[in-house]
């Protein structure tokens, strides 16, 4: 049985299917939802609309279809969220489920940690939101989160989304530290999921070699913390993101990449971390052995 899934972030959007064996990214469309509830104190009709419109026109396909949405809608008064709930729902036909921080992660790190025993940690990062999960035998034994996420550092440092940033990484990650909540455990692997970070790694320009330490088809690449170190700092002030923007397919999405970049290296140094591997890892796994 084939079934959509519709994971509605912050900033990204993301479809996939699952055919009863692999899941597959069939979409992924950048809706501001965070900056403009930011802006407006309540979620924009536009978004909200052009969000309508993609269930729609997945509905004409597939008749199996999950939505589910996080951070920013999880920051909704009851009202308003009763609201958009019975909307979307009069509108599309189909329920929109409101993920909670914790199920979040649990689900995340199941598909994460899925062809993994050692313990490793699970780096989360969206739009309004941030989690990290310490993991060790398939199992969580620690959670932190944090309501931090790329579009509140990118409202502070609104140049990180320029051709080249005129802040520097000390300066982002000193921001980042006052506010992001790091978990008791230290680990060598990091793994990056919730978004497209093999993507940002594949077409960044950042150094990555295969990933030796397991075998994973969605994880099939890592980076040492020293090569990734060196590579923010080059991505914030020597590599072009106009450059990046004008060759591929969803220029939008590459707006917050030095915010997460920061965010990304001021957790792992805490962490102690060794080895990072970016995946594009959603909550899909978890969604299905929970909720499906």
């Amino acid at each position: 049985m084939e079934i959509i899934i519709i994971e509605v972030g912050s900033t990204v959007t993301k479809v996939d299917l699952y055919d009863g064996v692999k899941v597959r990214n069939i979409e992924e469309k950048t809706i501001w939802f965070k900056k403009h509830y930011n802006e407006e104190n309540k979620l924009n009709i536009s978004d909200i609309e052009e969000l309508i419109k993609l269930v729609k026109e997945k509905k004409e396909k597939y008749q199996n279809i999950y939505v589910c949405g996080t951070s920013i809608f999880r920051s909704l008064g009851e009202d308003r969220k009763k609201a958009f709930l019975d909307f979307f729902l009069i509108s599309t036909g189909v329920e929109f489920h409101i993920i909670n921080q914790e199920d979040e992660t649990k689900y995340t790190a199941i598909g994460a940690t899925k062809n993994i025993n050692k313990k490793v940690g699970v780096f989360i990062g969206g739009g309004g939101s941030t989690e990290i999960a310490i993991c060790e035998n398939g199992k969580i034994i620690e959670m932190s989160n944090t309501k931090m996420g790329v579009m509140d550092i990118m409202e502070e440092f609104p140049d990180l989304g320029d051709d080249l940033a005129t802040t520097d990484v000390k300066t982002v990650r000193e921001f980042i530290r006052k506010k992001l909540n790091l978990p008791k455990n230290k680990v060598d692997i990091l793994i990056l999921a919730g978004g497209g970070h093999l993507k940002f790694a594949i077409n960044s320009g950042i150094s990555y070699e295969k990933n030796t330490l397991f075998n994973d088809e969605d994880e099939p690449i890592m980076m040492s913390f020293e090569s990734r170190k060196k590579d923010t700092e080059k991505y914030f002030n020597k590599i072009s993101l106009d450059e990046i923007r004008n060759r591929v397919e969803d220029p939008k999405w590459w707006f917050a990449t030095r915010a997460m970049s920061a965010e990304v290296l001021e957790a792992a140094e805490n962490m102690n971390v060794k080895y990072i591997v970016p995946t594009n890892i959603p909550m899909i796994y978890g969604i299905m052995k929970k909720e499906l």
